[in-house]
């Protein structure tokens, strides 16, 4: 599978994420000849345990954890259990099973909705972060996939050179901010050096906690 790296967008100080800033980002990757693709989308959804009014069976379950569902395995459902640093990759009829157990509920859901390009050996997919059911705007993720090589190591050099020049690029806008990439230790996940979409689940993982944490609070207006 192709190795892909998720960043997010880092206002500076002060700011915030705005239309404008991802109108101006996907500008960029016109700029260098990007060719749309076609639109996708990512929902990452929040779950805690309903533990009723029996708070005894609180140490039996995960404190809370995501579950992912990627565009490109629209069969599969992936599960991050961050405090344990477990994933797992499980059969979308598992919402079902997990919608009847009614062991954990739905907090909270974001969607990441984008376009898709392609650029040579890239594809990069930009896209705003938006609450389930809403436009507010609470952030803006990218992916960077290298399609030639599946080895997270053999493809470092190639993918930081990559994301070098990309940041050059987008520099040259002065927007107020910059992308940002956490690569996740996979070996705590128990997770090779081979890329899969359990690579890419944990990396939406570590992206979107910062945003979720946000989700309720009041947003600063914008112009």
């Amino acid at each position: 599978m192709p190795i892909k790296r998720v960043l997010h967008w880092q206002p500076n100080a002060g700011t915030s994420v705005n239309s404008q800033i991802l109108n101006e980002v996907s500008q960029c990757v016109e700029s260098i000849n990007g060719v749309k693709k076609g639109r996708l989308k990512a929902t990452i959804t929040f779950y805690k345990p309903n533990l009723r009014a029996d708070q005894t069976l609180q140490a039996e379950f995960p404190r809370d954890f995501l579950g992912i569902s990627l565009p490109e395995q629209p069969n599969k459902y992936y599960l991050i259990i961050r405090g344990q640093r477990i994933v797992l990759e499980a059969d979308s009829s598992i919402l079902v099973v997990m919608e009847k157990l009614q062991s954990y509920k739905s907090k909270m859901a974001l969607n990441f909705e984008g376009i898709q390009y392609q650029l040579g050996d890239f594809q990069l997919k930009v896209g705003k972060v938006v609450p389930h059911n809403s436009e507010s705007l609470r952030g803006i993720l990218m992916e960077v996939e290298y399609l030639p090589i599946s080895s997270i190591e053999k493809t470092r050099q190639v993918m930081e050179e990559f994301l070098d020049i990309w940041r050059e690029i987008v520099s040259k806008k002065s927007l107020a901010g910059q992308f940002m990439n956490i690569e996740p230790n996979y070996a705590e996940y128990g997770l090779s050096d081979q890329y899969t979409s359990q690579h890419t689940a944990v990396q939406y993982a570590t992206m979107v906690a910062p945003l979720i944490a946000t989700v309720h609070q009041p947003q600063p207006i914008r112009n």
